[in-house]
């Protein structure tokens, strides 16, 4: 089946309280999605984000994030009021998000609705708390230790909470229950917006793509509480991390400082997490895209300490043995590989072993130098096609910044010699719309024609990431209209 799709995070729709959110305005954007003729809505990861903002360094990987909470659904249930929304400081530029100004606001406005909530009397809460309790307890009372203790990250804790010494975790518990009950009904929160949000696009006929990272974050409830899945020493400090080794990219690699998994142990217990984690990812998602595939392949393990990633080396992860386990308790389901990068014979096999749909991104197939997988003439049906993904450049930015040789290439491959960066977008677009791919996923600054400044990620740099948002009203008529046209013009409706 031929599909069509875009690429937008949560964080970059427009709304009112300074980061997109589960608003009207998420609604509104599914009934464009409908009205183009598109299939599917990729989102990037949900979790509650830490330093640096990143999806994929999250407290949680079962956790959604707070900042996603609609506050307008709150008013409307008499918990907020439109003039407590409205007196916090939520920034004041519509096109970027101010991450510390929604942090220093967004949880007071929640305890203001948690407080007079009377949720402990609700049965549906109660309900809730005892369907997730596996992963819900412990992210709570991680969350509230951490608050507790001005932000610390569990490496720092006193050595018994560290352990998790079970008379210190009932000390905490009964000293922070406040704190455990208002992080369970955020959660609470989430999930039901989420969940009315994500039935509102499968009835539109729209499926979600969600985005797991194949590794959880040091500083994380998954860490803290599940500690022989992860390769730590007797001090709880990691032995090795992952990252990615020096290439033409970056001579030092890059440092991802991410916990590795005790494959040995994953497989002691027939892969239990993973499987509970993909299944419950499929609670909230319909097609799940796996961040770095090749890791289960071959993972790179850099020693802790380490400044860079010089000094790594690679090793053997679980292979086809972990989707074998999977497949036997989940059955068919929609995966996507992201299987970008250097790909060894063995990632290729283990790819092709799944079956599941790998990546190809256009931004990556124009180097003149040497033939690419990622030509279009190259591909088979069983891929998604994407003209770039968040960690790429804008295709208006990206043709503004490549060399004569690789532009000339790309002029000559779409055999239009009077492309320019003004139509150069939707040049690509349609070269991605026209392959054989059975899924085409488009970014929507691609959409749109925006230019380098709308970037969402530069990966191995701080401080200027995840910031981009869509403007409300960005998608006339005309636009959606024209996005319908050539949909259907390459079969994709």
């Amino acid at each position: 089946m031929r599909r069509n799709g875009i690429l937008l995070p949560i964080t970059s729709l427009p709304s009112k309280y300074g980061i997109g959110s589960f608003s009207k305005e998420a609604y509104d954007f599914i009934d464009i999605l409908e009205e183009a003729g598109q299939k599917i809505w990729q989102i990037l990861p949900l979790g509650p984000t830490g330093y640096g903002d990143s999806p994929y360094q999250s407290f949680s990987t079962f956790a959604g994030n707070p900042y996603f909470i609609d506050l307008e659904q709150l008013i409307e249930e008499g918990l907020l009021t439109e003039e407590e929304c409205e007196s916090c400081d939520w920034g004041n530029n519509i096109e970027y998000i101010d991450y510390e100004k929604i942090y220093l606001s967004r949880f007071k406005i929640l305890k203001k609705a948690y407080n007079r909530s009377n949720i402990n009397n609700s049965q549906k809460f109660l309900a809730y708390c005892e369907k997730n309790k596996w992963w819900l307890d412990d992210y709570a009372l991680y969350m509230s230790i951490k608050d507790s203790l001005g932000g610390k990250s569990w490496l720092e804790w006193d050595e018994k909470l560290k352990s998790r010494d079970e008379e210190t975790l009932c000390k905490y518990k009964a000293m922070l229950e406040e704190d455990i009950i208002f992080y369970k009904y955020i959660q609470y929160l989430f999930s039901m917006q989420w969940g009315k949000l994500k039935s509102y696009a499968n009835e539109k006929g729209i499926s979600i793509v969600g985005d797991i990272p194949i590794y959880v974050a040091l500083d994380s409830a998954d860490t803290w509480s599940n500690q022989k899945l992860f390769q730590l020493d007797e001090q709880k400090n990691p032995i090795a991390v992952a990252g990615c080794p020096p290439d033409s990219f970056s001579e030092d690699g890059q440092l991802w400082g991410n916990p590795l998994y005790d494959w040995q142990y994953h497989k002691s217990t027939d892969y239990k997490w993973w499987i509970n984690r993909i299944k419950y990812s499929f609670d909230l998602y319909d097609i799940v895209r796996i961040d770095h595939f090749r890791g289960f392949d071959e993972y790179f393990s850099i020693p802790y300490g380490d400044k860079t990633a010089v000094g790594g080396t690679w090793k053997k992860g679980p292979g086809i043995e972990l989707f074998k386990f999977l497949n036997d308790e989940l059955g068919d389901v929609e995966i996507i590989a992201e299987d970008l990068g250097f790909l060894t014979d063995t990632v290729i096999k283990l790819l092709k072993d799944t079956g599941y749909p790998g990546m190809k991104i256009l931004q990556f197939a124009f180097d003149s130098r040497e033939e690419s997988d990622y030509l279009p003439h190259n591909y088979d049906r069983n891929c998604v096609v994407y003209t770039g993904t968040h960690d790429n450049n804008t295709i208006v930015g990206w043709f503004d910044d490549i060399n004569e040789h690789d532009k000339k290439m790309c002029i000559d491959y779409i055999n239009d010699q009077s492309i320019d960066n003004r139509f150069i977008n939707w040049d690509m677009i349609c070269l991605a719309m026209r392959s054989v791919a059975d899924t085409c996923i488009i970014p929507v600054q691609d959409v749109l024609g925006l230019d380098k400044s709308a970037r969402i990620n530069t990966p191995s740099t701080l401080g200027n990431n995840w910031k981009w948002r869509m403007t409300e009203g960005c998608f006339s008529e005309e636009l959606i209209k024209k996005l319908r046209r050539l949909t259907k013009l390459y079969g994709r409706i």
